[in-house]
């Protein structure tokens, strides 16, 4: 049995079995015993072409043959060289340096030690502040974590998380306006202005979210003004604007990035997840000559070492999958097959208790509520969105649930992302099964109570 505790593996959940998972292919995963699962979330909306993708593997192996690690701090590689060069050439021309690490995290907790670091050499060590939007997630390291509005992954470590003031999120299902009419203050970039106000911008160092909702708040999508507002005030007030696009970006939202579609460029940009379609662990910080020349012309040194930062076979990955995205044009396909994506989607709101269908490109999140009319959420310990991503299991169809976005407890969410590569037959059966675990799981529950 795959389960603690009768494995040597420390599972990341140790109350429950794991399918032992042989092979994957396309949309699909199938398990020893040979049942097949249908990947609607992409693992961790990680798998953007699929998986079983020989290619991939084999470019790895070519390179681990031929070098496999190389110190960053003494040496460089062909890999590293050549995808830096390509996800410069894909992001808006003022982020050309690219610095390589492991996972979203590290991403994000070095584009912050950037933004202070870069402050402190400007001679401006005042600016330390990091101001971020709630519900948010930008990872699990501690300072990303800090940055993070995620109180079930907080509350155990809040003693060692640094303070990080907290802007409301513009989340036109949970917003005063509901992004009809007039915009709240929220949907407006008026909150983001207050909160530089109270805290003074001459202490803030950065401003840090994601341009599309991601697990946080189930793929919402701001107004179409709201970024450039953001872009307005960082740019008025002297704030880096970092567009955490580790979910969002590598044509997930059906653009390179999904900032693109507001017209916006930020200062700093990390990525992860899809640059290498999960084959190897591998994020990327984006920056620009402005922000790195003051380093290079200071201390010399961006300080924050990792053993795995620029690896050469996991580089080698990256610039395998975006050969793939390439020659099948897969960034352009998400977008044209979105629209039916979301149109088989929506057909789950006439469920009495899907609140609400959302999402762009091949990112969506359904949110589950107990009264749809008052849109109240279900009570925690119903564990409502976590009941229905098993019972979807057992169907054969992988959803990501994610809790908590109503208040900082409560809330449920269901987010689908599937492969880039998915067609009309799997959309329909994502929606086909989904539709039976919501039916056979939620009843139940009330009843139960």
């Amino acid at each position: 049995m795959h389960a603690y505790p009768h494995s040597h593996v420390f599972y990341r959940k140790l109350r429950r079995a794991y399918p032992l998972i042989v092979r994957g292919e396309g949309c699909y995963l199938h398990d020893e015993a040979g049942r097949s699962y249908l990947d609607a979330c992409g693992g961790a909306f990680v798998a953007n072409i699929g998986h079983g993708v020989r290619a991939i593997g084999e470019a790895m192996a070519r390179q681990a043959a031929a070098v496999g690690y190389v110190n960053g701090t003494t040496f460089t590689h062909e890999p590293v060289e050549a995808l830096a060069a390509a996800l410069a050439a894909r992001a808006p021309a003022a982020l050309e340096l690219v610095y390589f690490l492991a996972s979203g995290s590290e991403a994000v907790e070095a584009a912050l030690k950037l933004a202070r670091q870069y402050w402190v050499e400007r001679g401006r060590p005042a600016k330390h502040t990091v101001l971020a939007l709630a519900p948010s997630y930008h990872g699990n390291t501690l300072l990303a974590l800090s940055a993070s509005a995620r109180e079930h992954y907080r509350t155990l470590y809040r003693d060692w998380l640094v303070p990080v003031p907290r802007v409301p999120a513009p989340y036109p299902y949970r917003c005063a306006c509901h992004s009809v009419g007039e915009p709240c203050d929220v949907c407006s970039g008026n909150a983001l202005a207050a909160a530089i106000r109270h805290e003074g911008a001459e202490t803030i160092a950065a401003f840090i979210a994601e341009p599309v909702g991601g697990s946080s708040t189930g793929a919402s999508v701001p107004p179409a003004d709201y970024w450039r507002r953001v872009r307005e005030l960082c740019d008025r007030h002297e704030i880096l604007f970092i567009a955490d696009e580790v979910l969002t970006g590598a044509g997930r939202t059906g653009t390179w990035l999904a900032l693109e579609q507001y017209g916006v460029v930020p200062d700093l940009v990390t990525m992860g997840k899809g640059i290498t379609g999960g084959y190897a662990p591998l994020s990327a910080l984006l920056a620009p000559r402005r922000i790195v020349d003051v380093i290079a012309a200071g201390s010399g040194a961006f300080q924050h070492a990792q053993t795995f930062s620029h690896h050469a076979v996991s580089c080698a990955a990256g610039l395998a999958t975006l050969e793939q995205i390439d020659r099948q044009d897969l960034v352009t396909r998400c977008a044209r097959i979105a629209p039916a994506f979301h149109a088989a989607l929506a057909t789950l709101a006439e469920l009495p208790h899907v609140g609400d269908v959302r999402g762009r490109g091949l990112l969506a999140g359904i949110e589950l509520v107990e009264d749809r009319e008052t849109r109240a959420p279900f009570p925690r310990a119903l564990h409502v969105a976590e009941a229905v991503a098993d019972a979807a299991l057992d169907l054969g169809l992988v959803v990501w649930p994610n809790v908590g976005q109503a208040d900082g407890t409560n809330g449920d969410l269901l987010l689908l992302a599937p492969p880039f590569i998915v067609g009309p037959t799997e959309i329909e059966l994502m929606v086909t099964r989904l539709r039976a675990a919501l039916e056979r799981t939620i009843v139940p529950l009330l009843a139960a109570r």
